[in-house]
């Protein structure tokens, strides 16, 4: 697993860290993703989230932990939780510090089902998060089926936004539907002081990507000070 730093600019701090499978010689998740085969999703869901628990207590972690999952590998949430549960026990982890986002670039097969998927996480205290907003399948529906904790805006529309009015106007405008149904945004993708500045006028608090830090293998890196500094608004 690697880790990548997820900031808030209120404070400065580290929110949290979102862990990242890569294969034993760093390579990215999509290598890894490519070897696995559909009936082997679910055992790879489940194997990708004790890892990233027990790995990130190892380390010490104290933030939050930000976990991937698989929304049309999960069964039955009570039951697809039950080794995270265990995980977390068996390692100290409070569970109330666990993230878990589904990526929206995975077309979701049963609106229905990942909406109790979602439900029964809050309900057990987890922080739930749709990743890669605004580049996958669902778009606003996602929103209204799922009302996910964060909403982590895909660097898509992060991208060179601070020249772009066209990004400005559709990340205000999810900015405001988020205000309005209780998410919070997050930008990941985030490589420039000029995008940074633009977001955090935008209104947006939380933050992840280059400019921050990459991910890190086996490490919890954190943002340098000369980082904060060059940013000082």
């Amino acid at each position: 697993m690697a880790f990548q730093p997820v900031v808030d600019a209120r404070d400065r701090s580290i929110y949290g860290y979102e862990a990242l499978v890569r294969t034993a010689d760093g390579g990215g998740a999509a290598e890894v993703l490519a070897r696995v085969r559909p009936e082997q999703l679910y055992r790879f869901d489940q194997t990708c989230r004790v890892k990233a628990i027990v790995t990130a207590a190892e380390l010490g972690l104290r933030q939050r932990l930000f976990v991937n999952f698989f929304p049309n590998a999960v069964y039955q949430p009570a039951t697809c939780i039950r080794l995270t549960l265990l995980a977390a026990q068996m390692t100290g982890f409070p569970t109330e510090r666990l993230v878990f986002e589904a990526a929206e670039s995975e077309q979701v097969r049963d609106h229905a089902h990942v909406s109790r998927i979602f439900n029964d996480y809050r309900s057990r205290g987890f922080q739930t998060a749709i990743d890669d907003f605004g580049a996958g399948y669902a778009g606003l529906p996602s929103l209204i089926a799922f009302q996910p904790d964060l909403i982590k805006l895909d660097m898509g529309l992060i991208r060179g936004i601070d020249a772009d009015p066209v990004r400005r106007a559709i990340v205000s405008g999810i900015a405001r539907i988020g205000s309005g149904i209780g998410s919070t945004l997050l930008a990941e993708g985030v490589e420039t002081a000029a995008e940074y500045r633009t977001l955090r006028s935008i209104g947006i608090d939380l933050f992840q990507g280059y400019l921050f830090g990459r991910p890190a293998l086996e490490r919890l890196e954190p943002v340098a000070d000369a980082t904060w500094a060059s940013l000082a608004e």
